[in-house]
């Protein structure tokens, strides 16, 4: 997959020649709703024989339109590289990155139009139907059609439900923030993903006969609320098995920080200072303030057998 970074405005001579299907959205964790934008365009792209291309942008709107505060632009779902990852999977062939700044937040919507889809060699443009590209009652999918005037193809994906809910960006990283990462799961369509790099701790896990890997994560990565998960922690080339805690250590004092150790299941290494991925698979409890640290040791053992049976059973 070819990816190709615009900062407006922008040559030409990036943009690759060829005609395509042109899937548009933030894509804020690729989830089930962006999934279906995305085959939208790979069908029609093997139909009419094109590229699939993609438009995201390498932060949320709200960094320049200070007046929207319904997203946190340090509460990302997937970075730019993991969009790109999950992109690659789904078979789009050029990814477009564009930097959303003031010049380009205020382009009006037939510039838009005429920059950001047809100058992009779109033959079909496939979006959400709640897309917008300026001002929302001018520049929406429904305007679309009109303003396109006959140069491509327009196509608005439905709204996808699941628990009689509409999936949304939103709504997930809710879900992940309060913990609750088996059904954020099933609105990715996939297991939750961060990653991080190994730091040094208090070597508190060591202590107590389950030494843990401490992940910092990218300061604009959402991460799951406090608890214990199963996960998968990616080192090297492998994946291995473990159980996640993100929280406080609360056994051991009040005011603590919160933190995110990995147990990796049957793992001796030392490694420190290694960039990991961790796949987040389900939440096996809240945090919990033990009378004694035995009462701990003693749930932590079987919260190793819980995560193991959950493997066990996939």
């Amino acid at each position: 997959m070819q990816i190709v970074r615009i900062h407006h405005p922008y040559s030409k001579k990036i943009i690759p020649a060829e005609p395509v299907a042109l899937a548009l959205g933030f894509f804020d964790g690729v989830h089930r709703g962006h999934q279906a934008v995305i085959k939208q365009a790979c069908q029609k792209a093997r139909e009419q024989h094109l590229k699939v291309a993609a438009m995201t942008f390498n932060h949320h709107a709200s960094v320049v339109f200070e007046q929207d505060r319904n997203f946190s632009p340090l509460s990302y779902l997937t970075s730019v590289e993991r969009k790109a990852e999950l992109m690659r999977e789904l078979g789009v062939d050029i990814l477009y990155v564009v930097d959303f700044t003031s010049a380009f937040g205020s382009l009006n919507p037939e510039d838009f139009v005429r920059q950001y889809m047809v100058d992009l060699n779109a033959k079909v443009v496939v979006a959400g139907f709640d897309y917008t590209f300026g001002p929302a009652e001018l520049a929406n999918m429904d305007t679309l059609p009109a303003l396109a005037q006959g140069r491509f193809e327009v196509i608005k994906v439905p709204k996808i439900i699941l628990k009689n809910d509409k999936i949304g960006s939103g709504k997930i990283r809710e879900m992940v923030s309060l913990g609750n990462i088996d059904d954020a799961n099933a609105y990715l369509g996939y297991a939750f993903q961060t990653s991080g790099v190994v730091v040094h701790g208090e070597a508190r896990g060591r202590e107590l006969g389950f030494p843990t890997a401490n992940i910092v994560s990218n300061e604009n990565q959402i991460t799951p609320g406090i608890g214990i998960y199963v996960v998968e922690i990616k080192v090297g080339d492998r994946w291995y098995k473990g159980m996640a805690s993100v929280g406080k250590n609360v056994v051991f004092g009040e005011g603590r920080p919160v933190t995110t150790e990995i147990n990796i299941l049957d793992f001796k290494e030392a490694i420190y200072g290694e960039t990991v991925k961790v796949k987040w698979y389900h939440r096996l409890r809240g945090e919990i303030k033990f009378d004694s640290v035995d009462a701990l040791i003693e749930q932590l053992h079987q919260d190793e057998a819980d995560t193991r049976e959950f493997f066990n059973k996939l």
